[in-house]
């Protein structure tokens, strides 16, 4: 995992400060980084989109795959930054049309993402997007996905990284790129 916040951009402890922690959210034990409080600060939210843009402006991708729910919020303004096209990985169900799904394991049971078929075509370039990485579950389900329609995963990108999945998740050795450190 490869974090900005080792850069010393000044615009990441601005993002940082912005991102409130709910402790025991949803349950018992969990530091829930709620990104809500980011997302209501303007300049914060405007640096958080164009850090990713200045770091994938110039790596010739033309998708931006953006996971349910958070991940569309950066994708597509990062997708029109750089002029790819945004592809949205949703729940099940979500989609109209002709889907593809891929299962992947929560700490508490399974879910799915599907995308539409013929969304990909192969040997494009695309970048994952998400707002926070935990155990990199839904991440590698994502590469999964994208990679049954042989686009190449350039690498994932969240706007916070557990330093957890830097020890215990692979994302099937893509490269996992966070702004910031969780704070707590």
């Amino acid at each position: 995992m490869r974090a900005a916040e080792n850069g010393r951009d000044p615009r990441l402890k601005a993002i940082s400060d912005a991102i409130r922690v709910v402790p025991h959210f949803p349950k018992p034990g969990i530091m829930f980084h709620d990104i809500t409080t980011l997302l209501l600060d303007h300049k914060a939210f405007k640096d958080t989109v164009d850090l990713f843009v200045e770091r994938y402006r110039d790596m010739g991708i033309s998708i931006v795959a953006g996971i349910e729910a958070r991940g569309f919020i950066f994708g597509p303004s990062i997708a029109l930054g750089i002029g790819a096209k945004f592809i949205p990985l949703r729940k099940p169900g979500k989609l109209p049309g002709r889907v593809i799904s891929e299962p992947y394991e929560l700490e508490y049971g399974t879910d799915q993402l599907e995308m539409h078929v013929g969304a990909v075509q192969p040997g494009e370039r695309t970048i994952i997007i998400d707002d926070l990485v935990a155990t990199g579950g839904t991440l590698s389900a994502a590469i999964r996905l994208l990679e049954r329609f042989q686009a190449e995963v350039v690498e994932c990108a969240c706007v916070v990284g557990s330093p957890v999945v830097q020890g215990e998740c692979e994302l099937k050795e893509k490269p996992l790129f966070v702004l910031v450190e969780p704070h707590y």
